[in-house]
């Protein structure tokens, strides 16, 4: 058990630094074990701090300190200064003119397997110092609001590091003694040291160019291991996909002549945006056609384009402190959206997006880590990478560019960009840039940025035939979270389209004012209100929150054939899916109760006819139209239990899922065959339909245990030469009974046994399996030499998937998907922290399962705790859930 708890840091208590660095020298001689650092920091003392004291506090972690010195005369002595365990206090510094500090430190990278800082990945040597990574590099004022020009010089064998990147432009090489060489790298833009990377290795590069809108060639460099230059090409596209998006739609260009990509195989996050040097997790840059599914291609491009977009919303604007983290990364979420969207298909990509709000954040919002997108106080600052601050973050800012128009957002984003270019900023000032572009008030729209949880609209509604108006009254509420127990009105914009009975559109015409439309924006500001439309000469049915205009939950009540109806016609491709998601959800929980009542389950006609309607119709958009098909989630119906019930939402989905297969199975089966076609290397809109649609169908007909359709998916499986079509009929066949299941598992590994992001699929999709045997497999593959508890992606790909999208075995009665996860954590606490405290989340939400349960998951949680030397990152976690 830790001695003491960690200590909790509040907003409230922000000051600013007390000395402030102009410059940086870093020099390193790089060695796996025995890496040599030295900085040579100039520095001054804050004239906005209002501290008295003398003294220098730097921040520095598992470092062997070698020697301080000051000014370039003697090194100071042990008395001049004192080391502890998280820091290195100078006793006296000048006060009234600059200084040089100069500090020697060794560090071994090898044995940072928390992969924060410098560490080794696969025989490269690279950093991670987001968030507080760069104290484990040397002794440094690691705080964002702390900016410098960087000048990095990195020394290594040549042989073992041929390699030598860092950020910035390459202003001197050279040749040493004893097979040595060196590398000099000037970044000419002040950073906070959270934005350094350094990578060196036996890397090979793929190259490219981008000419930006004032003329400027641009050289683009992708690094990946020799073994992995086949895959990069549409990283590259990416990029520069992004660069040209960024351009016309912000108008920012890039402002350096070089940006280098890395990608890496040990990675705790996807990827981080350091200035003009990005590492990735290879997961977001390998990609070629028969190893990289659709979704992974997609997937790619977004993440590139959000780590570009960083270098206006991150980097050349930084955040103030680390409660400010959705300053950057909620806008930034916000544009890497849009970019795909525009690059693929709207619909698509907002469903998908609301889609993982609202079964992740929404119960993190309804869960013991409840906390605003600008958090109140942290104990470890990576446990605040939350769906929270990055995609509720997003939410924010959309309704910011709702409620502004995108003329007014545009306007009010080069305010932003103009006014706090080179600065570490606020929320605030991000706001405060969107009202005076405008002459707008957002001053109750703040609230989003310090309230937690997710607020619940409740509409009523009432249609006058006499005087033809239709009167929506709209109360809104928002659940108690930890430290806030009440919630004032939030301002939240609910877009409104109304449609008339035959279909077509009714315009949209508010009480007391002269225009009308076919949609409306509705700003609901107070905990209830009323608006009225006019000129309604029949009632019509209410679209409401079209384009999910705000992360809210919607109480309103209709009927299964008002919702049936909203499937067929509702114009908003939004809204039209979401009434699928409703009647199916409205469906399968009537369906629960009649399990739990010991009823016969009968599946009502409406939803097939519903589903009939949808298949028959003509469809230019293919992926959104196998969206229209899909039926709402194991986790999402259980987020709409008071007490979820695993066992019940399992048995009530499949059952409505193999009946639909049943009595539409010739129309799916028309629509595979119609689909199946080899595409692969083709990735327009078209191509990635038509795989899509086809694999949908495969999923429903796979249900229902037919020889030739279990022959469909084996041969599927056997000839697809793209991993989307292979993965698909592979999870058909793993995923219901099939006689050739464990051998196309074995095929499967054998195939691609040496592409490590595709094994990592197949121990994913063996974890999530609903199959009898999933257990016992996982732990089977716990074993497996292909298996690294060192590994993140590994990590994920198996413990991740298990707990987090297994919901049946995981939460199997009698306890063991918790004592086994439990069991990860305990193991990884101490190998990579961060890691260990992600995966704690499947047990955060404990309370509201049954007695039974709970009780087993609250002693999993308590053993936790009970960790010998427990990290803050796990701590804060586990024991925020028990309180």
């Amino acid at each position: 058990m830790r001695d003491a708890n960690p200590q909790t840091i509040y907003l409230k208590d922000y000051t600013v630094p007390d000395y402030l660095i102009d410059s940086v020298e870093l020099n390193f001689t790089l060695d796996d074990e025995n890496t040599q650092v030295i900085s040579r920091l100039t520095m001054r003392r804050n004239p906005a701090s209002q501290s008295a004291g003398k003294s220098l506090t730097l921040s520095g972690e598992n470092l062997k300190l070698l020697r301080v010195n000051l000014n370039d005369g003697d090194d100071l002595t042990a008395v001049d200064y004192q080391q502890t365990a998280d820091s290195l206090v100078i006793h006296e510094v000048p006060q009234d003119q600059r200084f040089v500090l100069t500090i020697e430190n060794l560090i071994n990278p090898k044995a940072n397997t928390a992969l924060e800082g410098l560490y080794l990945s696969n025989g490269m040597l690279c950093t991670q110092c987001e968030a507080e990574g760069f104290r484990k590099i040397t002794y440094y004022l690691d705080r964002p609001d702390v900016m410098a020009r960087f000048r990095t010089t990195i020394i290594a064998d040549k042989n073992r590091y041929p390699v030598l990147l860092s950020n910035g432009n390459k202003v001197g090489h050279g040749e040493l003694s004893e097979n040595r060489h060196w590398v000099t790298w000037e970044d000419p833009f002040d950073k906070p040291c959270y934005l350094f990377a350094l990578v060196a290795g036996q890397l090979h590069c793929v190259e490219g160019n981008f000419t930006t809108q004032s003329g400027r060639n641009i050289s683009l460099q992708v690094f990946v291991e020799p073994h992995d230059l086949d895959k990069c090409d549409h990283a590259l596209q990416s990029l520069k996909n992004a660069m040209r998006w960024d351009e016309e739609v912000y108008g920012r260009e890039y402002d350096l002549d070089l940006y280098m990509i890395v990608a890496v195989s040990h990675f705790n996050m996807g990827a981080m945006e350091n200035k003009g040097l990005n590492v990735f997790n290879t997961k977001y840059v390998l990609a070629r056609p028969d190893t990289a599914t659709d979704s992974d291609y997609e997937h790619i491009e977004g993440v590139i384009g959000h780590e570009y977009f960083h270098n206006w919303t991150g980097n050349r604007i930084t955040c103030r402190d680390w409660f400010q983290l959705s300053l950057k990364e909620g806008f930034t979420v916000f544009r890497d959206q849009e970019f795909t969207g525009d690059r693929t298909s709207k619909a698509v990509k907002r469903i998908e997006d609301v889609n993982m709000l609202r079964t992740r954040q929404f119960a993190e919002d309804a869960g013991p880590l409840a906390h605003p997108i600008r958090p109140d106080s942290y104990m470890e600052i990576n446990n605040f990478y939350t769906l929270t601050v990055y995609e509720k973050g997003a939410e924010v800012v959309r309704m910011i560019h709702i409620l502004l128009g995108a003329e007014g957002f545009r306007k009010g984003s080069d305010l932003y960009f103009q006014r706090h270019d080179g600065q570490a900023v606020t929320c605030d000032d991000f706001v405060k840039a969107m009202e005076d572009a405008n002459g707008a008030d957002l001053a109750q729209f703040r609230r989003w940025y310090s309230q937690a949880g997710t607020p619940v609209l409740t509409v009523r509604q009432h249609y006058e035939p006499t005087g033809q108006t239709l009167t929506l009254t709209i109360a809104q509420s928002c659940p108690p979270t930890p430290g806030q127990p009440v919630k004032e009105p939030l301002h939240i914009p609910v877009k409104v389209g109304l449609i008339n009975r035959d279909g077509s559109v009714a315009s949209c015409k508010l009480k007391d004012s002269d225009q009308a439309s076919d949609e409306v924006t509705l700003s609901v500001t107070e905990a209830e209100q009323s608006f009225t439309f006019e000129d309604l000469t029949q009632q019509p049915v209410v679209s409401l929150l079209r384009g999910f205009s705000a992360p809210v939950k919607l109480a309103m009540d209709y009927s299964l054939e008002e919702l049936a109806f909203l499937l067929s016609h509702d114009s908003d491709t939004f809204n039209r899916w979401e009434a699928g998601q409703q009647l199916a959800g409205a469906i399968i929980m009537r369906l629960i109760e009649d399990c739990r009542n010991g009823w016969n389950m009968q599946l009502d006609p409406i939803i097939v006819e519903a589903f009939r309607k949808v298949l028959e119709q003509p469809w230019d958009d293919l992926s959104y139209f196998s969206l229209l098909l899909d039926l709402p989630s194991e986790t999402y119906l259980a987020e709409q239990m008071q007490v979820v019930d695993v066992e019940t939402i399992h048995k009530a989905r499949e059952f409505v899922k193999r009946t639909l297969a049943q009595q539409l199975q010739p129309q799916f089966q028309v629509l595979y065959q119609t689909n199946h076609r080899d595409e692969s290397g083709q990735f327009d809109a078209g191509a990635i339909g038509r795989r899509r649609i086809k694999n949908t169908c495969l999923s429903y007909l796979s249900k229902l245990e037919n020889a030739d359709i279990q022959n469909w998916a084996e041969q599927q499986f056997k000839t697809a030469r793209n991993m989307t079509d292979q993965m698909a009929a592979l999870t058909a066949i793993v995923n219901n009974p099939h006689p050739a299941t464990r051998q196309c598992l074995t095929d499967f590994y054998q195939q691609w046994r040496n592409e490590a992001l595709v094994i990592d699929k197949w121990f994913a999709l063996q974890a999530s399996s609903p199959m009898p045997g999933t257990f016992a497999t996982v732990q089977a593959l716990m074993a497996h030499d292909a298996f690294d508890l060192k590994n993140p992606n590994r990590v994920r790909s198996l413990i991740g998937a298990f707990s987090q999208a297994n919901q049946l075995h995981f939460h199997a009665a009698n306890g063991q998907g918790y004592q086994f996860l439990a069991d990860q954590i305990i193991a990884l606490n101490t190998i990579n922290p961060q890691v260990a405290s992600r995966m704690l989340s499947a047990l955060t939400q404990w309370r509201r399962y049954d007695e039974s349960r709970q009780a087993l998951m609250k002693a999993q949680l308590e053993r936790i705790m009970g960790t010998v030397n427990i990290s803050k990152d796990v701590y804060e976690v586990a024991s925020k859930s028990l309180a």
